[in-house]
């Protein structure tokens, strides 16, 4: 099974060092914290990773002239994009169908080639992989290599940096990319991490009860970023590793969650960070979430900001 360490996500911060916004983050309440990731470059954490696996292969001498691919529900591709332009090379990113016009409308504005393809992440995926074997682009992927992974760990060193003395942070999970990277590291600093999922969108939760990835159906509000069929083998041995817990909240709560940073603290973000901060409400019911214990510190990730507001203006609170 394939094997991030500690070491690589160091590696990381100290290649993508100073090309990638410190996280910032904003306490609201005693011993509770949310991690600002939405303020990123391309408005996602998938920055860090994308960033720390163009370097490394410019660094390497294998980043050809043909540039870089991608299949993303949009995220990956925006920071593959982004990216791409400040090494100079050429972005092909391949989305599915569905994915929101407001991603694909940003990936156009940063110089990517754009290719809808199938109704799936999987079949983007698919498309993108035959696109790389005919044309020699090099392939990245949205979640699974070490080198994203291990850029996306990044988050938690500059988490701890400022709350040395966390317990517990909260990450949504898709396949798997940024618990991989954070598990690991909050390893090394005696963090636990909770693994937040949609209900039917599950890959994580049955990887650990079947012992391995396997397939899963794919079925939520946030299924554009969480909506992966099969997590990573990175992402389950980082779990075994670690002190991962894996949770679901339905759909109700994390359309819930999303409304309340809006009509709180005015953040608009996407279902997928709404879905890691629906992990600490305390309708979600039995056998779903995350109940911290008096006085656990936790730090909740919102991973990402691009989505089309207009439905805060309108959406009923609650969902």
């Amino acid at each position: 099974m394939p094997h991030l360490s500690y070491g690589d996500v160091k590696a990381a911060a100290d290649r993508i060092a100073g090309t990638v916004r410190p996280v910032t983050l904003a306490e609201t309440g005693p011993g509770r914290w949310l991690a600002l990731e939405l303020m990123q470059h391309t408005g996602s954490f998938k920055a860090r990773g994308l960033q720390n696996f163009l370097q490394a292969h410019r660094e390497a001498g294998t980043l050809p002239d043909t540039g870089v691919t991608i299949a993303s529900g949009g995220n990956a591709g925006l920071a593959c994009a982004w990216a791409a332009r400040q090494q100079g090379v050429r972005a092909t990113v391949f989305v599915p169908t569905t994915a929101p016009a407001v991603k694909v409308a940003k990936l156009r504005g940063y110089g990517a080639e754009v290719r809808q393809t199938g109704s799936e992440y999987a079949e983007a995926l698919a498309a993108c992989q035959e696109f790389a074997a005919a044309g020699g682009a090099l392939a990245a992927h949205a979640y699974d290599h070490p080198l994203i992974a291990a850029g996306a760990g990044t988050l938690l060193e500059e988490i701890h940096r400022q709350l040395p003395g966390l317990d517990t942070v909260v990450v949504a999970v898709g396949g798997g990319g940024l618990l991989a990277g954070v598990a690991t590291a909050a390893r090394q600093h005696g963090v636990r991490t909770v693994a937040v999922e949609p209900e039917h969108c599950r890959a994580f939760h049955a990887a650990l009860a079947e012992g391995r990835p396997v397939d899963v159906p794919v079925d939520s509000v946030a299924a554009d970023a969480l909506g992966a069929r099969r997590a990573t083998a990175l992402a389950l041995a980082a779990a075994r590793e670690g002190d991962v817990r894996s949770v679901l909240v339905p759909d109700a709560a994390i359309v819930r969650a999303r409304r309340e940073l809006w009509d709180d603290r005015r953040l608009a973000v996407e279902h997928a960070a709404a879905t890691a901060l629906a992990a600490l409400d305390a309708g979600v019911g039995p056998g779903h979430g995350y109940r911290p214990e008096p006085g656990e510190r936790v730090c909740v990730v919102l991973c990402g900001a691009n989505t089309d507001p207009t439905d805060l203006a309108t959406a009923p609170t609650g969902g």
